[in-house]
């Protein structure tokens, strides 16, 4: 749990504090009963300083099979310095050094996250059958899918050469061309092997990248026919609220997954960068990746919640697949002022307590009643991160019976995108609007349209509003969205 539980010591377990397999058996069981899916997250890139094959190697000599696994390298100057210039993504150097067995100050390994998840060597045999184990693993379970985290950190360039980083610089991996440590070709080899073993299996069995590149372009790259299925789109995550902007990665996004036969997928908010509510409230409405965005001003929340009701819309009209963060549906903001004494995101301690992290966008769920822990955990048992109280307003029951509320919208526009052929084949087409207005069609008898105009626009009264993220009559207010029917089609 030094990262959140993204530091894995044991890849055919669950940590007891979390159950047993007997229950993620369980758990598999009954949602294949429900009717649901289960994908479970991958952790292969790095394993915990705790695993077995990390011990073994702290207790190896230099150049032993056991540091073969990992990065072990001589620094330079005599040792003194990391070997290379390498960065973290949790800030400061990428390279730690170890004491070796006999008290010396020895070789440094590298992590390119948290010291105690230190990075694997895909170069390896052993590490490539070792995963090609796990992955059977889980598949023989029922589980129906992997989510690979950090795809692109997987490869390295050969004889590990310098980046070119400055010191200080931030590991801003959307911006990187030619980096040696972060999606380097050999990458896609791991994936096509994967992609094999999962194909062996019956039924669907799915693949879903967490890969944080320069663009859609090199995205596209994670999804082609024999490697992962559909790969997060930090583009559009990222993207301001801004309708030129978000137009352009729509388009670029659909064009770039197209040439290799995949769906484009859309997502908002993730566990890494500021939930949506608060940075579409901000002047400055892009968003702050691993919680280096301290200093911003203050969201204004209502502002905030308007515009991410609005992408609610967008986001569900687009063709292909979209991905929910959990809370978004409740329309959580980022919770700002945890105590620095609960901050647990290694980013915290990494950056000098200068950059506060992400679990903002962590904090747990709120389901039920006026008071903390609202049915996230037993009553009295305090949740790993504490829930502000202004939340018993958003619970999951609060909501469930309102129908005004975010979670109201989401289960509306979801049943709508279920129910409607054209969410399901048709392809986008723009329609002619103002330059702060998106407008387009899913074919003749579906219209999605989204003021990002600080002024109301008219509908033009010869379509039925399916949907719409506020009150509408006739014109669609500022930061509102609408879908639309054409009169006597569903």
């Amino acid at each position: 749990m030094a990262d959140g539980g993204y530091d894995v010591s044991d890849y055919c377990d669950i940590d007891a504090r979390f159950g047993t397999l007997a229950d993620a058996d369980a758990l598999i069981a009954d949602a294949h009963g429900l009717g649901l899916r289960v994908v479970i997250d991958l952790v292969a890139n790095h394993t915990s300083s705790e695993h077995p094959w990390f011990t073994a190697a702290l207790a190896a000599a230099p150049g032993s099979p056991e540091r073969d696994r990992y990065f072990f390298r001589d620094g330079r100057s005599g040792g003194e310095e990391p070997p290379n210039d390498w960065i973290s993504a949790f800030g400061g150097s990428a390279w730690t050094r170890v004491s070796e067995p006999d008290g010396r100050p020895g070789q440094w390994y590298l992590h390119l996250f948290a010291p105690e998840q230190p990075d694997l060597d895909w170069d390896q045999s052993a590490v490539r059958e070792a995963f090609d184990a796990v992955l059977r693993f889980w598949l023989d379970r029922g589980v129906d899918g992997l989510r690979v985290d950090a795809a692109p950190a997987m490869a390295k360039q050969p004889g590990l050469p310098d980046a070119g980083h400055v010191p200080g610089a931030r590991f801003e991996s959307r911006t990187w061309v030619g980096n040696p440590h972060w999606d380097v070709d050999g990458v896609h080899d791991i994936l096509r092997r994967w992609r094999a073993i999962g194909d062996g299996y019956d039924g669907d069995r799915l693949f879903v990248t967490e890969a944080v590149v320069r663009d859609p372009e090199r995205l596209s790259r994670y999804v082609r026919p024999d490697e992962m299925h559909t790969s997060f789109n930090f583009d559009y995550l990222t993207a301001p609220w801004e309708p030129r902007r978000l137009r352009t990665v729509i388009d670029e996004s659909i064009a770039a997954l197209d040439r290799v036969g995949a769906p484009p997928t859309w997502v908002l908010s993730s566990h890494d960068e500021t939930r949506h509510v608060t940075r579409f409230g901000r002047a400055d409405s892009s968003a702050a990746t691993m919680g280096f965005d301290t200093g911003r001003p203050p969201a204004d929340l209502d502002l905030g919640l308007r515009r991410a009701r609005a992408a609610a819309l967008l986001t569900l009209a687009l063709p292909g697949s979209a991905y929910l963060y959990q809370g978004e549906e409740l329309g959580l903001p980022e919770v700002e002022d945890l105590p620095d004494e609960a901050l647990q995101d290694p980013t915290w301690e990494r950056s000098g307590h200068t950059a506060r992290g992400r679990d903002g966008c962590r904090v747990p769920l709120p389901w039920s009643g006026d008071t903390t822990p609202f049915g996230f955990t037993t009553e009295g048992i305090a949740p790993w991160l504490p829930q502000p109280t202004s939340w018993a307003a958003l619970t999951v029951a609060a909501q469930g019976a309102d129908p005004a509320s975010t979670l109201s919208l989401y289960r509306a526009a979801l049943r709508l995108r279920r129910s409607v052929p054209a969410l399901h084949a048709e392809p986008l087409s723009w329609v002619s609007s103002d330059d702060d207005v998106l407008a387009f069609d899913r074919g003749p008898a579906f219209r999605c349209v989204v003021n990002l105009s600080d002024r109301s626009i008219d509908l033009g009264g010869q379509d039925r509003v399916l949907l719409a993220s506020g009150p509408c009559s006739g014109s669609l207010p500022p930061d509102t969205a609408a879908w639309l029917s054409s009169p006597g089609e569903e």
